[in-house]
């Protein structure tokens, strides 16, 4: 018995690309969700305050994105936001960049691998879901600090 398999195309990079940002628009709520006073500081268990986290996302996004197209793999640089109005000034400004730089990797380079950030050795198109992966696992955490602090989250599904 033989098996034929099918090439099938699941997703434009268009697409790959608006679903990243209907992810960062949810994490933006969640962000928004967060009390001033608890961003920075509330943590459970050892983990990093959800601020922190928002920062490793921002380091991220616009940074693969970036590698990916050019295979100049640097950091997103920013200041230190001090106030969750600054990080979310820091989100919104990232978001045009990284649908700019996103929108400029060629499409040869999506499955080129390369070696990002001088660690991980994989296709572009890999790292990238990486970084919606990393994004989507740090929300979660997100979720359960606002829990924990008596506040229901945005829900998962709505991310408009």
């Amino acid at each position: 018995m033989t098996t034929e398999t099918a090439t099938v195309n699941l997703v434009t990079a268009e697409a790959f690309l608006q679903n990243w940002q209907a992810h960062r628009r949810l994490t933006r709520k969640v962000i928004a969700a967060f009390p001033e006073d608890q961003l920075f500081t509330f943590t459970l268990g050892g983990m990093r305050s959800f601020g922190q986290m928002a920062l490793e996302m921002i380091g991220m996004a616009v940074p693969v994105a970036a590698g990916v197209g050019t295979g100049k793999w640097g950091g997103f640089e920013y200041g230190k936001p001090g106030t969750k109005a600054d990080l979310l000034a820091l989100w919104d400004e990232q978001t045009p960049l990284l649908d700019e730089a996103f929108r400029a990797i060629p499409p040869d380079r999506f499955w080129l691998v390369t070696k990002a950030f001088d660690q991980w050795e994989m296709p572009g198109m890999v790292m990238l879901q990486y970084s919606v992966d990393n994004e989507i696992h740090h929300r979660g955490q997100g979720y359960v600090y606002l829990r924990a602090l008596g506040i229901e989250p945005p829900v998962f599904w709505e991310r408009d």
